[in-house]
């Protein structure tokens, strides 16, 4: 029978419960059992397609098309495991089940409560997920903070599952550890809150990660062994790092994977973390360093600048440049500064360019300058989803001559819409029928021969993950074809672009399809492998 641990926060959001999910993941994977994670989402959203990136971060999308948290991408990329709808579900979707299970009659015509029907549909999603997967270990991830209203009914399938299987369970809080500038000292209070509020829905904490921007010293750990019911072992120090793949390696040194299995009262199978310490020492200690650019436009709310947005472009960057040895230093290039085509030179002082995914019109039209710019100018260039039909219209307005080539999604009356949309897509947007409708998840892509796409993939087949809804029209392709641009990647089921690239280039390839997604710390991602050999070049290391 699989153990269960839920993980839950405490004090406020974004402490950090992804990571310490997904590092604890790793560490029972270091002992050589299987492990999956489920994340709870506790939005009315059925999904996150809808969410904007600003406020909510990244849409992560999987292999079956599923668009979740941006968690479940850091689960995938320590894990190393391929995640679908299963293992993702918000109150939105929860409800939503309950509702037509309701219609369907599937209760018999009894009154349906929102306790225990909830959670018990909770559980049930739970269980599947051990069904399907047959893992030794089930984490859950329960979104928000304890003590939010939007979240009691999955602390409430938590206490009933430790209620029916008291000895497969555990719960974990992951909470912060403020230490006032004007204090000097790291104070425990608001965990000792936290874990009372939790204490008031039924459940008592079995490990506390106590999360902070240093390590926690025995004075505070003792502190909070004693307010909070807990021995001092199951308390966790998690202080800031400079890379989030040292969590594991911190966890071990405290023996994490030692008390769970002791707690669980299982036997620990193997003891390996080596290829993840090995990683750590190539991060740790990089050759030389590259300067990467990324040119979009998710990145201000306020005087805030919001890196979830791309995390998952970040992290492929990262896993990029340790494969290479080095360390790419990125900085973020707002595209609605070069709308007017000035400030452009700056991109001379990278070594490396992305312009990544989006939607809207905001800042089109400065990415389509960066795009000329870096082509022009010899400055390694990949193109993610947008960033490849942008790509295209630049080539179209300045090589092929059509210089009001656009997309649907900018202009709907455009003359000459390069990037348009498949005809399924137009009723449903006429219909306004948004949710889970985009190219979704996994698609073919056949490669062609003695391209640069072939010679980064060595392979023909391959599948990668879409979210968008706009295309390369066809009706385009002969006279982009004629005048250079090389289609080196398409769907053959339906005829899609999927890659172009340019030749008498040190490295200019664009996909319609995310890369990024299906990037993995130990296995990083070939076109980013190949940008970041090229940004080496260039950078002449």
């Amino acid at each position: 029978m699989a153990k269960y641990i839920f993980i839950g926060g405490g004090v406020m959001s974004s402490v950090g419960k992804g990571i310490t999910t997904a590092s604890i993941g790793k560490v029972l994977q270091g002992r050589g059992y299987t492990v999956t994670a489920v994340k709870i989402d506790p939005y009315i959203n059925v999904d996150a397609g809808t969410m904007n990136p600003i406020e909510h971060g990244e849409v992560f999308v999987t292999n079956d098309g599923t668009e979740c948290d941006q968690d479940i991408g850091n689960y995938e990329r320590f894990l190393n495991l391929d995640l679908s709808t299963d293992n993702y579900m918000t109150t939105g979707l929860v409800y939503l089940s309950v509702i037509q299970k309701e219609r369907n009659l599937e209760f018999e015509g009894k009154c349906v409560e929102v306790v225990p029907d909830i959670p018990n549909e909770v559980i049930a999603r739970i269980k599947k997920v051990e069904q399907k997967t047959g893992a030794d270990f089930i984490l859950i991830e329960i979104g928000g903070t304890v003590g939010e209203y939007q979240n009691m009914l999955f602390l409430e399938a938590a206490r009933i599952m430790k209620l029916q299987e008291p000895e497969n369970v555990l719960f974990a809080l992951v909470s912060y550890l403020p230490i006032p500038s004007v204090v000097g000292e790291m104070k425990t209070k608001p965990t000792q809150t936290a874990v009372r509020t939790l204490n008031s829905a039924g459940i008592q904490p079995d490990l506390i990660f106590g999360r902070s921007n240093r390590p926690m010293d025995e004075p505070r750990k003792r502190k909070i062994s004693i307010f909070c019911n807990l021995r001092e072992e199951y308390i966790f120090s998690s202080p800031d790092v400079e890379s989030i793949y040292e969590i594991p390696v911190i966890f071990e040194e405290q023996k994490l994977g030692d008390k769970i299995l002791e707690r669980f009262n299982v036997k620990e199978k193997d003891n390996n973390l080596n290829d993840w310490k090995a990683l750590i020492e190539r991060i740790k200690a990089p050759k030389k360093e590259v300067q990467i650019g990324v040119v979009g436009k998710y990145f201000e709310t306020g005087e805030f600048n919001l890196m979830d947005s791309y995390i998952s472009v970040i992290e492929a960057i990262k896993h990029a440049g340790w494969d290479q040895n080095v360390k790419p230093n990125i900085t973020w290039l707002s595209s609605s500064k070069y709308e007017n085509g000035e400030g452009l030179e700056e991109l001379n002082n990278f070594d490396a360019i992305i312009v990544p995914g989006g939607f809207g019109t905001r800042g089109t039209e400065g990415k389509i300058k960066a795009i000329e710019y870096v082509r022009k100018n010899n400055i390694p260039f990949l193109g993610l989803c947008l960033g490849l039909q942008l790509s295209v219209i630049e080539y179209a307005r300045n090589i092929c001559g059509i210089k009001d080539a656009t997309s649907r999604e900018f202009d709907e009356n455009g003359k000459n819409l390069v990037i348009d949309i498949m005809e399924e897509q137009k009723e449903l947007l006429k219909n306004n029928n948004y949710g889970g409708t985009m190219r979704l998840g996994s698609w073919d892509c056949n490669i062609k021969k003695d391209t640069l796409a072939y010679n980064l993939y060595g392979s023909e087949d391959i599948k990668e993950r879409h979210r968008h809804r706009y295309e390369v029209d066809n009706n385009y392709r002969k006279i982009l074809e004629d005048n250079g641009l090389i289609f080196s990647g398409i769907n053959k089921d339906k005829d899609l672009v999927e890659i172009i690239e340019l030749k008498n280039h040190p490295y200019f390839i664009a996909c319609q399809f995310h890369p990024e997604l299906k990037s993995r710390p130990l296995t990083p991602h070939p076109l980013f492998v190949g940008l970041m050999k090229a940004a080496i070049k260039k950078e002449g290391l």
